[in-house]
């Protein structure tokens, strides 16, 4: 009976954990941008490190204002070489999506950083990004581009949806446009910390 709950449940489309927790003292890579980097807020204010203080875990803010996902798939393999974590978040694509970089560049930008990052730790994330729209914004109806979740199920990685959508669309979040505040990021570390612990990680 407590099986075909389970498939029932899967059939539906519930979210099933797929990881095994990590330990308390993990480290853990986060690879992205300004909004990794944590541009908008003060130092120490990043989501990265608000999700160190909400887990445990060694987060490592490897984010780079400006980066696109091909700066972000370059600088991957040196990353995973020194800090050899146990886990990797990337979130990443912002950019591309304002300098309208073809989706499929991005997709194959993102799908080798998940490839990698599988090939070097036990567990990964993908953080959705929604595509920039200032009417979106204005309206608080941002969503997540749809190739984070077509990448995500592909490669076998915990998506974090909706999270950094549903915190830009409201303006009390925002430093600007495209960035978060102080309280944005504490509300995106834990979108994040709690998207992970639904799949496991926690």
């Amino acid at each position: 009976m407590l099986a075909c709950a389970v498939l029932l449940l899967a059939a539906c489309g519930g979210e099933q954990a797929r990881f095994t927790p990590l330990p308390g003292n993990a480290r853990v890579l986060v690879v992205g941008d300004s909004l990794v980097a944590g541009t908008g807020a003060g130092r120490g204010e990043g989501w990265p490190e608000r999700l160190a203080e909400l887990s445990g875990w060694e987060v490592i803010n490897a984010g780079v204002p400006g980066h696109t996902s091909a700066d972000a798939r370059a600088r991957l393999p040196q990353l995973l070489a020194e800090y050899a974590p146990d886990a990797v978040i990337v979130a990443i694509g912002g950019n591309d999506f304002l300098r309208q970089v073809p989706v499929d560049t991005t997709r194959a930008n993102i799908a080798a950083m998940l490839s990698a990052s599988r090939a070097a730790s036990t567990h990964v994330a993908l953080v959705a990004v929604p595509a920039p729209s200032l009417g979106a914004a204005a309206l608080g109806k941002l969503s997540d581009h749809p190739v984070y979740a077509e990448l995500a199920s592909a490669h076998g990685s915990a998506l974090i949806p909706a999270t950094v959508a549903d915190t830009l669309s409201q303006a009390e979040l925002r430093a600007d446009r495209i960035h978060a505040n102080a309280a944005g990021y504490a509300r995106i570390a834990t979108g994040v910390a709690d998207a992970l612990q639904r799949q496991g990680w926690r």
